[in-house]
């Protein structure tokens, strides 16, 4: 198997936790396959639960706000058992993958603050093992890959990414939170606008895909903003043709832009666009999440 993390004895439940991903990348909406082993010393261990979860760091809305780190889903893997003294015992799991889990490799890479990792805890009657934690890689859906490749072939330039804590209000969103994606505007669109943000918002049969269109003044610190949704199913998006799909979305946000900017109706705005922090940078995967308790990680293999 590919990548394990693995902590020492905890002496809140005298177990030591393994936990192995055969494939650390995976997609929204799959499962992610892995195994647990734990270890006990010199004497047996009751094991009541063992729950295996995603993990990342999120931003406030606020620019100011430090991240917070967030587990976002959990599962149980296993439990009711026991431990004999010196003895193991392997537990198989497939957590199931949320369908907005935000990407993670954006053009190959995975950027500092797009890090996630699956945590294993363990808990044996009044304690409870924080196990190890395994980086995990959350590659784009088709609709995904096909919307972020127009906007290269478009020449819309990649500018920062972040993961914001909150819910949109106008999306059917189940996650405390969402990712967005910020570029530069391409040269064919400049002039209405000079930044464009865009989240996806998927479930298991569409995508919805949300354009936050931004023209800011640099000198006078004015802003006018407009957001603009679209929905494409996940059938068919190997067939999409993507980059005249998404010229036709912007040129209609465009318009619905400037609709907002002669007063006309428009979405509501509730959360500040992060335009003034600077372009992310970029990690090459294999990284785990810093700063994280529970255990080490060791190096594999595994991609998709």
């Amino acid at each position: 198997m590919g990548y394990t993390g693995v902590s020492p004895e905890s002496a809140w439940t005298g177990l030591a936790v393994r936990t192995t991903l055969g494939n650390p990348s995976t997609r929204p909406g799959m499962s992610l396959p892995g195994r647990v082993t734990v270890s006990a010393g010199g004497l047996p261990v009751p094991v009541d639960e063992i729950r295996v979860g995603l993990l990342t760091q999120v931003e406030s809305p606020s620019p100011d706000a430090r991240r917070r780190l967030l587990q976002f889903c959990s599962a149980p893997a296993a439990g009711g058992f026991a431990v004999a003294a010196g003895q193991t015992r392997a537990v198989d799991f497939a957590l199931p993958v949320p369908w907005e889990t935000p990407v993670t490799v954006v053009d190959g890479k995975v950027p500092l603050n797009l890090r996630m990792a699956l945590r294993t805890e363990v808990r044996v009657g009044s304690g409870l093992a924080q196990g190890p934690t395994v980086p995990v890689f959350v590659h784009p859906l088709p609709a995904q890959a096909g919307v972020l490749d127009a906007l290269h072939t478009l020449a819309f330039t990649p500018r920062q990414v972040g993961l914001r804590y909150g819910r949109l209000p106008w999306a059917g969103q189940l996650l405390p939170f969402h990712q967005v994606l910020g570029f530069w505007v391409a040269p064919l669109y400049t002039g209405p606008i000079t930044e464009l943000e865009v989240t996806f918002v998927a479930d298991p049969e569409e995508l919805e895909v949300v354009f936050w269109l931004d023209r800011r003044l640099a000198l006078s610190g004015l802003t006018h903003a407009s957001v603009s949704r679209f929905r494409v199913r996940h059938a068919g998006a190997g067939r999409q043709q993507w980059p005249a799909l998404v010229d036709g979305w912007l040129r209609r946000a465009l318009n619905h832009h400037g609709d907002v900017a002669a007063g006309g109706p428009s979405e509501p705005i509730s959360e500040v666009m992060h335009v003034n922090r600077p372009p992310s940078e970029p990690e090459r995967p294999g990284i785990g999440l810093e700063g994280i308790g529970g255990g080490s990680g060791e190096g594999g293999g595994g991609g998709t």
